[in-house]
């Protein structure tokens, strides 16, 4: 940890922070995309850095939703390894059934102070997103679009905006490594909303 990646992270986290309170969800998606355009590629820690910009499908106004989580589901814990951070484990507490897409597990971030993941694998993985899939949500990381939950029960609502689907630094460079998108939370459709791969990849 430097810095350095202290200032990106608080960056990182400050651009959800700007989409959570934009009630115009359309320039609210715009302002996300172009300042993490710049965050990527010109911050000191961008994984995209002097490279760029990075591409997007177009705003769809119908791919934002807000989606109770279905909790009363059988519990289920997935280690996964990543090179940097080691092994990486997540507990199941639900899912949510997004429209048009299908049913992703909504995972809990078992390390440290914890946080909520939901990664995303669909039909244009491989082709015109990356392989390994995209995330959705990492609050750990400050991807937060939002929430309202009942602290009494633990049952509530989730935010999911398909227009910011982002592909995960080792999308942009084999150096990294992330957790990827477990069976769960891979569907057969094509999610074609959010951040893509440029013509003949990243260089």
């Amino acid at each position: 940890m430097s810095l350095s990646l202290l200032d990106y992270r608080r960056r990182a986290a400050a651009l959800y922070a700007a989409y959570r309170e934009d009630i115009d969800h359309e320039r609210a998606v715009r302002e996300w995309r172009a300042s993490r355009d710049r965050l990527l590629t010109g911050h000191a820690e961008g994984a995209l850095r002097g490279r760029g910009p990075v591409p997007y499908a177009p705003y769809d106004p119908g791919a934002r939703h807000v989606l109770t989580v279905e909790i009363d589901v059988e519990p289920r814990r997935l280690v996964l390894s990543t090179e940097q951070d080691g092994a990486v484990t997540l507990r199941r507490i639900g899912v949510l059934h997004v429209p048009e897409v299908g049913s992703l597990d909504v995972w809990w971030l078992e390390q440290y102070a914890g946080g909520i993941f939901v990664p995303l694998k669909d039909a244009t993985s491989g082709t015109t997103t990356y392989g390994g899939g995209r995330y959705l949500l990492d609050t750990a990381k400050g991807a937060d679009l939002g929430s309202d939950v009942d602290p009494a029960t633990g049952r509530g609502d989730l935010v999911v905006d398909l227009n910011l689907a982002y592909h995960p630094s080792c999308a942009y460079d084999a150096r990294w490594s992330c957790p990827l998108a477990p069976p769960g939370n891979t569907v057969a459709t094509g999610v074609t909303s959010g951040e893509r791969l440029p013509v003949g990849g990243w260089t």
